[in-house]
């Protein structure tokens, strides 16, 4: 599963995976505002969906990384939950062309 399959122009979609496995995939295009719950290893994730932006708004996982990371919007974007073994990730759409992702250094 490649994290840049889309070409510009493809319908922004969000992937669910759960334990490395797929579970669902949701077109983001005319999308009104959801929410889906996800439940993995003893751990429940509230995932939003809008038509531009997903988020994971609260989980009861211990470190909140998922929840930390935000909004994504773009194409190749991820969320992570590791104690959950969820990835949440974008698809699609024109990929990210310019801008800074990180500075290190």
């Amino acid at each position: 599963l490649s994290l840049w399959s889309g070409e510009k122009g493809d319908a922004l979609t969000v992937s669910i995976l759960v334990d490395g496995t797929e579970t669902e995939r949701i077109p983001l295009t005319g999308l009104e505002d959801t929410e889906r719950v996800v439940e993995s290893k003893g751990y429940t994730l509230h995932i939003h969906l809008t038509e531009t932006a997903v988020w994971v708004e609260r989980s009861d996982c211990p470190t909140q990384d998922c929840v930390r990371t935000g909004q994504i919007s773009r194409s190749g974007q991820s969320i992570v939950c590791l104690p959950a073994r969820v990835i949440v990730t974008l698809e699609g759409g024109a990929a990210a062309e310019t801008g800074v992702d990180a500075v290190i250094g």
